[in-house]
């Protein structure tokens, strides 16, 4: 005896296949790669990051606290553990966000748009406000008000 080619079998095979094709579609769409713009327009990918801890730094020309901590932020950046990277939060892009950030003496990397939406992070409500992300790419804290080079050290166990 033939078993029918529309019975409860072969719905139910189609049923089991849909739960499998979208369980791999998840894991292939979480191998995507997050690319950074730069200020300049250049692409970093997040990948480039690994293994390093990442302060991604919400800043704007107004904020006084803010200027206050550009040198010690440059001063992490160097370091060949951490990256520190500049969001610009009145949304400044192109060429007028490479000049604003020479004139406030920014040398970290200053991105051209806020990648906190692609991580599931809201924009920050205070300024200066800081992301620390781990070397594994986790979101360890935020941090409000001007940082020092000595209290990211203490957090990060340097």
């Amino acid at each position: 005896m033939q078993y029918p080619q529309s019975g409860l079998f072969c719905s139910g095979a189609r049923w089991l296949a849909w739960p499998v094709l979208m369980l791999m579609l998840l894991l292939v769409s979480g191998c995507e790669k997050i690319e950074l713009e730069r200020a300049d327009g250049t692409l970093a990918n997040w990948d480039k990051y690994r293994g390093q801890w990442v302060l991604v730094n919400y800043w704007a020309e107004w904020c006084k606290p803010c200027l206050e901590e550009i040198p010690e932020l440059n001063e992490l950046d160097k370091a060949p553990d951490i990256a520190v990277l500049g969001v610009n939060f009145d949304g400044v892009k192109g060429v007028p966000l490479v000049e604003l950030g020479e004139r406030m003496g920014i040398e970290f990397t200053m991105l051209a748009s806020d990648p906190g939406p692609g991580f599931g992070w809201q924009m920050p409500m205070a300024l200066p406000a800081t992301f620390v992300v781990d070397p594994e790419g986790t979101l360890i804290e935020a941090r409000f008000g001007p940082q020092t080079e000595e209290d990211i050290r203490a957090l990060i166990g340097e």
